[in-house]
């Protein structure tokens, strides 16, 4: 199969249009569509759905983790040969969270690195494999302990999540002794967090609270110290919030979310060495 109709293929998903991904690989719109048919006629099916944005078909999605795979071992052989002259391009899916606190250094650690572009996706841990199994991302940080195929999992330790809230937020909803949770408003992500209502359920509370929401590692943080909402905030991220009296430590057992690195399983040095900057950075993270 022709590697640059791979390319092609995964510049028009990423990109989003034919005319996007012609910038993107230097070439003609039209040299887009001839590979794009190309590859149709070869494999006999539509790979690509030509809408707005562009998306690939179910066999275009079957067709597209192996064609990041293909396209990212040429490049690392080629750059190792010397005969290269474009960077690998590394997309890892990260929820918030982690890239807010202890991931950090590994983005220190890869400002340094020669021949490989690190892309970032953030992505809560609950649905990272998602990416894995799209295609989307060839390495994530995941709590999901079930191995994508074609992938290989590291566990990385436990992310500690601690409910807290602004004190005058406590006092105006029945104070510690008497917290009415059903009315404290209960701070969300997203959509897709759910980490407060598990919580509540675990206390035996069926009933949903307000559930104002603030996308944002730091932002989500700063709405819980504003008294916008109670939250579990990562225990490395408290600081001394708690000791300074800004925030106040809620009943209930702090939850903890247990933490994974899932790769593509391919022989490549960048993913090996991005792995061990994961696991070193991760140690900060507890092993309860």
């Amino acid at each position: 199969m022709n590697v640059d109709w791979l390319r092609t293929m995964i510049a028009v998903v990423d990109e989003g249009s034919f005319e996007a991904a012609a910038w993107e690989l230097r070439i003609s719109a039209s040299a887009v569509s001839q590979r794009i048919k190309a590859l149709e006629q070869h494999l006999g099916v539509m790979v690509v759905r030509r809408s707005a944005p562009c998306a690939p078909t179910a066999a275009g999605e079957a067709l597209l983790r192996m064609a990041r795979q293909v396209v990212f071992l040429e490049d690392e052989t080629l750059a190792e040969l010397g005969r290269g002259d474009a960077e690998a391009l590394v997309r890892v899916a990260v929820n918030a969270d982690s890239l807010a606190t202890w991931f950090r250094p590994v983005l220190a650690e890869a400002a340094g690195w020669e021949g490989m572009t690190l892309r970032l996706e953030v992505e809560d841990q609950d649905h990272s494999t998602t990416l894995l199994r799209r295609g989307d991302v060839m390495a994530a940080v995941t709590s999901e302990p079930v191995v994508v195929t074609g992938c290989r999992i590291t566990p990385l330790g436990v992310m500690r999540y601690v409910p807290v809230a602004a004190p005058g937020l406590v006092d105006r909803h029945g104070g510690l002794a008497g917290l009415r949770w059903a009315q404290l408003p209960a701070l969300r992500y997203n959509s897709k967090d759910e980490l407060q209502l598990r919580f509540l359920r675990a206390l035996g509370i069926d009933d949903a609270p307000p559930q104002p929401q603030v996308p944002g590692s730091e932002a989500f943080l700063a709405g819980v110290l504003a008294g916008l909402g109670w939250g579990l905030v990562p225990q490395v991220q408290l600081d001394d919030a708690l000791e300074r009296g800004r925030l106040v430590r809620l009943p209930g057992e702090p939850v903890d979310v247990p933490l994974y690195w899932q790769t593509w399983r391919v022989g490549s040095a960048r993913l090996e060495r991005l792995g061990a900057a994961v696991r070193q950075a991760a140690r900060i993270l507890s092993t309860e």
